[in-house]
Parts: structure tokens; C-alpha cells; sequence
């Protein structure tokens, strides 16, 4: 049995408040996130980094701190077997839209209830379940952050927008 590893990342948006997740669907007509073999001496967050912008002409992103979760499955190809890895990090996107490579059929933006039921395979069905309760778990603390300093806040951001 032959191993190979991929890379990959949920991207996510942020649209009028509601987080939405890029599926692309694959040639063989999987629902996926971006994800690909890694090239030489990469690292997994490389690769990852690399994928995104390949497979959804995304740019302006920026990976999300402290989540990889990965899946594993066995396929057939060219007449052999193999047992492939893929990790899966976060990512946001800073782009509203993302352009179909030549390598999937399609790509759609959903919410989490319609990604879950659209993601066609059990492991990167489960991972993004685990991505959207640690998205709920980190995007939560960060407005907490924003909100320390009680009422102070309003005055401290007057000043800070007083001395541009």
C-alpha cells in the first residue's frame, strides 16, 4: 500500500454576520474543502496555504491559530492502493468570492447546516463540525477581548481614531 498526504483548509466568510464554508466539488463528484498533496520539502500548513490559493483563487486569507484536525481513507488508482492522510486546518477569508480551478466542477459557499448535509464524505463531515464549535469557541473570546474595559471602550477607540 502506497501513503500519501495532503493539506488542506475549511475556508470560511463572514457574510452580513452569518459564517458561510467554500465546498468545491470534485471531479468525482465529492463535496470537499481545498486540499492537495504536499510538493517537495513543504510544510503542512504550506501546503494548505498553497491549496487555498490554487483551488479557489483565494488570496487574502489568514490561517486560524490552533486547530488541525486530519481524516484518513484507502482508494485505488492506476492499479494500486493507497492510504492517503489529509490534515485540515482553518482559514478566513477576507475575499467575498472564489473562482472554480479546472481541477473541480463547482464551488458554493454555505452555512454550516447546509455544508454538513452537502459534504459527501464522513471525515471531513466530522472535522468540520469540530472547526465550527472551535470557530464558535475562539471568534466568541475575541469579542470578549474587544469587550474588556466595560464602558471605557468607546473612549479609548475616539482616542485611538483622534490621533490618525
Amino acid at each position: 500500500m502506497i501513503e500519501a498526504t495532503s493539506a488542506g483548509a475549511i475556508l470560511f466568510r463572514d457574510t452580513r454576520g452569518r459564517r458561510e464554508y467554500l465546498l468545491l466539488k470534485s471531479r468525482p463528484g465529492d463535496w470537499e474543502f481545498p486540499k492537495g498533496g504536499i510538493e517537495g520539502e513543504e510544510e503542512l500548513q504550506q501546503t494548505a496555504i498553497r491549496e487555498v490559493k490554487e483551488e479557489a483563487g483565494i488570496h487574502d486569507f489568514r490561517l486560524i491559530d490552533g486547530f488541525r484536525e486530519d481524516y484518513d481513507y484507502v482508494f485505488e488508482a492506476n492499479g494500486k492502493t493507497i492510504h492517503k492522510t489529509v490534515h485540515l486546518f482553518i482559514a478566513k477569508s477576507f475575499e467575498a468570492s472564489a473562482e472554480l480551478s479546472k481541477e473541480h466542477r463547482d464551488l458554493q459557499w454555505r452555512d454550516y447546516e447546509q455544508a454538513i448535509n452537502t459534504i459527501t464524505q464522513d471525515g471531513p463531515r466530522d472535522i468540520l463540525r469540530e472547526a465550527h464549535v472551535f470557530l464558535d469557541e475562539v471568534l466568541a473570546e475575541e469579542d470578549d477581548e474587544g469587550d474588556e474595559g466595560g464602558e471605557e471602550t468607546p473612549e479609548a477607540e475616539t482616542e485611538v481614531e483622534d490621533e490618525e
